[in-house]
């Protein structure tokens, strides 16, 4: 199983192309926000022309009003893999949510359920107070994981706040438990730049999305399901599109927000997959690098077996 993670627009679809067009693969999304079936644009999700390329697997397939935990996703995602390599496929993970590599390399320890009234009063909270006062709360109880997700996230805020409260231990503290350890041999590789260098590559891809509609995407969307607060308007892009769209700021106030944000959440991707271990970096699409690393490491495995 290859794996190429790293912060968005390091050019992770690519480079999976590069290897694709070279090895029989599949290609398996592990990014958060791309499953959602109305955001195509907003989320970055592979092109028609470049799904041709091979088979792609966990794109755009869920509701907006729909959640999804980092457990059930490792699940749909390991089943992807097996059905690849059943078929002689080499299965390409692709994605910037390091916590769902995590749980498919490593998987998630079983966090018991939460109580329906403990959950209700974090969502009357959340409808009261907003998800920044939540992330604010969780702030200082789980700093660490609260670094990792966006103040307006309202899932992942009001998940955090709920399973703390149910079980008096941080989702960081159920993260590091882990469970059981997916059963493949996995190459991990990092596409990534300096921060600074990747700061203009995103303004510019902020502004390819909205020339290729991205506001009328989250128009449509908002439309279908008027729920500001719905898991899917909480990525970075649609939750400070769907502001504008409610008149709570201007289009460049929110075009200045998308960016800002963009950047944040590079930086936290940037310090989460440096600590994923074994992980090799590679420049920013570098696909022939990738590709290279690959056959070397099928080589090295093939080896192994015939030994």
């Amino acid at each position: 199983m290859l794996c190429l993670a790293g912060p968005t627009g390091t050019g992770k679809t690519g480079a999976a192309l590069a290897v694709a067009r070279d090895i029989p693969a599949v290609v398996v999304n592990f990014d958060s926000r791309q499953v959602y079936a109305d955001f195509p644009i907003v989320t970055a999700q592979p092109s028609v022309a470049e799904r041709a390329v091979c088979p792609h697997r966990l794109y755009g397939f869920l509701p907006t009003d729909q959640a999804l935990t980092a457990a059930a996703f490792a699940d749909m995602a390991r089943a992807e893999v097996r059905r690849a390599a059943a078929k002689g496929l080499l299965p390409i993970l692709v994605g910037g949510t390091g916590l769902y590599l995590k749980a498919i390399l490593q998987g998630l320890a079983p966090i018991p359920p939460i109580p329906a009234e403990i959950r209700q009063a974090v969502l009357a909270r959340l409808t009261a107070e907003g998800a920044p006062a939540l992330h604010a709360e969780l702030s200082r109880l789980d700093p660490d994981y609260a670094a990792r997700i966006h103040p307006n996230d309202s899932q992942r805020n009001a998940r955090a706040l709920e399973v703390f409260q149910a079980t008096g231990k941080t989702l960081t503290w159920w993260h590091a438990e882990g469970s059981e350890a997916a059963p493949f041999e996995p190459l991990v590789l990092g596409l990534g730049a300096d921060l600074e260098a990747l700061t203009p590559v995103l303004a510019a891809r902020v502004g390819a999305m909205l020339d290729a509609g991205a506001l009328d995407e989250v128009r449509a969307a908002l439309e279908r399901c008027p729920d500001p607060e719905a898991p899917g308007f909480s990525g970075i892009g649609c939750a400070e599109l769907v502001a504008h769209l409610r008149g709570e700021s201007t289009l460049d106030e929110a075009v200045a927000r998308w960016i800002r944000n963009t950047r944040a959440y590079a930086k936290r991707q940037f310090t989460w997959f440096k600590a994923v271990p074994g992980l090799r970096w590679l420049a920013p699409g570098d696909g022939a690098g990738a590709l290279a690393a690959t056959k070397a490491w099928l080589d090295s495995c093939r080896g192994r077996q015939q030994d």
